[in-house]
């Protein structure tokens, strides 16, 4: 009798820890992120509109980029009207933790740091930092090591990648930042810098748009950076639905078509102001 006893209390026992673990996942799940857009009816992306060709305003005022078109098939996935909430890049991860919106979807890379504070996706695109050279330096700097010398001075934008990536690498070189990045390249382009620091799909735009006989494009990236969407943490319901999501577009044709449109193609530069 006692060891039926004790066999029927440890059924109880795992029976009644597997009714609290379902009730458990149950109330994650109600409390994700996933589940209020979906009540809600809107998806609200954060995102700094002033990052070409991810994310940019046209001619009409409307904000438009490869992050946008992204985002629109996020909101039509999800049966939801798309909100777009246009957010200073160095405030971002502070706007998301206030719930100012719920993910970010801005060319946003994925590193420790920011990984402290907030969770990824799987990347949804491989960049790295390239470099905007001033034609003066053609065939004198061909590398991010050639820069790292006092008698030059770098740019980029402040509490990005580029950022760090020339404090890191390019030490030794003076530095200087701007608040956009565009500020930056054109600060290279009026011969005020020798080199912008940037992720390579800006500088090809940028040298596309205006590099003209200003510029010299060293297209061969020097860091490894994944791009990815960054939700709060906690929420592994949201997670998984984002992983999928990006497995099935890229698999269907749509990731192709958008990236395409904005990475290799530049006729959207006419539209944009």
């Amino acid at each position: 009798m006692r060891i039926i006893s004790r066999c029927f209390m440890a059924i109880l026992v795992v029976a009644f820890s597997c009714s609290l673990s379902l009730a458990a996942d149950h109330e994650l799940a109600q409390k994700s992120t996933l589940n209020t857009i979906l009540k809600r009816g809107e998806l609200r992306i954060g995102l700094d509109a002033g990052y070409m060709p991810f994310e940019m305003t046209d001619k009409k005022g409307d904000i438009v980029g490869f992050d946008v078109d992204i985002a629109k098939e996020m909101a039509k996935a999800m049966g939801v009207k798309l909100v777009v909430v246009n957010t200073d890049f160095d405030g971002i991860i502070p706007a998301l933790m206030a719930d100012k919106f719920d993910i970010i979807i801005s060319g946003m890379t994925i590193n420790q740091e920011r990984n402290l504070q907030i969770n990824f996706a799987q990347p949804y695109m491989v960049a790295g930092q390239a470099i905007l050279l001033h034609k003066k330096h053609e065939g004198k700097i061909t590398s991010y090591k050639d820069l790292n010398d006092p008698k030059y001075t770098v740019v980029s934008r402040i509490g990005t990648t580029g950022e760090q990536a020339t404090k890191r690498l390019i030490s030794k070189a003076q530095y200087k930042s701007f608040e956009k990045e565009a500020d930056g390249a054109m600060e290279v382009l009026n011969g005020q810098g020798d080199a912008f620091v940037y992720d390579l799909p800006f500088c090809a735009v940028f040298m596309a748009q205006q590099g003209g006989q200003k510029l010299v494009l060293l297209d061969e990236v020097f860091t490894y950076e994944p791009l990815g969407f960054g939700i709060k943490k906690g929420d592994p319901d949201f997670l998984n639905w984002l992983d999928n999501f990006l497995i099935q577009i890229k698999a269907d044709g749509r990731y192709d078509r958008i990236y395409d449109k904005w990475i290799k193609g530049t006729d959207w530069l006419q539209e944009i102001q």
